[in-house]
């Protein structure tokens, strides 16, 4: 406990963290006021394949904020010190404070699980609730069993976030990437379209743990979305936990 409340200090006090803190958790809830008049005319004309839908869509901007906490959780060990030790590591120091690896990479996890768990509950939260001041009863209210999945997709995207910056050891190119995949061009959806198997990748597998209308080819069920999606970061992070045991630091 004592490692983990360690790493957990050292995220919250890393500035790049509180980016991704603030982002993940005003993001939502300010798309829902942006975005209110469009929504509420696509539900009241019928365009919106599931109303219930809408309050947790919002979610997907405010996910940033947990890939950038799991990425700086990971990609700050690896900074350099300073300009007077060049090529040293803040990742020197912390394993001669922990030198048992694979205990200091499961106090990280749980570090970034709980501050990623937190901010998807708070976020969570206040989506919803003003999803439904803004929309009234054109949206249904939300089934606790829903935003508990969405809040866990919260916390296995962090993770996610991590094992790959830790397989990288370069945060920049592991953010820009996750951020690109998010925003602008999914991969993952694009691959939907030549093969049915591609809505299991991670991303677009988590989302059917809480989302009932998603354009894929293949109908995943919440439990087994969670399933597959839980399986991921598992995988992902245990190659990640063998590479780092037999990397140098």
């Amino acid at each position: 406990m004592s490692l983990v409340h360690a790493e957990l200090r050292k995220l919250l006090g890393l500035p790049t963290a509180w980016i991704g803190i603030v982002l993940g958790l005003l993001a939502a809830p300010a798309l829902v006021v942006l975005n209110a008049s469009a929504a509420r005319s696509a539900v009241a004309e019928g365009l919106t394949q599931d109303p219930s839908d809408i309050g947790f869509q919002y979610l997907g901007i405010g996910l940033l904020g947990a890939m950038i906490l799991g990425v700086v959780v990971v990609s700050s060990e690896y900074t350099p010190t300073g300009d007077d030790t060049p090529g040293a590591r803040q990742m020197s120091a912390t394993l001669l404070a922990a030198p048992r690896r694979i205990r200091l990479l499961t106090a990280k996890g749980i570090a970034l699980s709980l501050v990623t768990g937190v901010q998807g509950t708070i976020t969570a939260a206040a989506t919803l609730v003003l999803t439904e001041q803004v929309h009234g009863s054109l949206v249904p209210a939300p089934t606790p069993g829903r935003v508990a999945a969405a809040v866990l997709y919260w916390v296995l995207i962090g993770l996610l976030a991590s094992a790959i910056t830790l397989l990288t050891r370069n945060g920049i190119v592991t953010l820009a990437v996750l951020v690109v995949n998010s925003t602008v061009v999914s991969l993952s959806y694009l691959l939907t379209k030549v093969t049915p198997w591609a809505a299991y990748l991670p991303d677009i597998v988590g989302a059917h743990m809480f989302l009932r209308s998603i354009d894929v080819p293949v109908e995943i069920g919440p439990v087994t979305a969670g399933a597959v999606m839980t399986t991921w970061v598992a995988g992902l992070l245990a190659i990640a936990a063998v590479l780092f045991r037999r990397r140098d630091a």
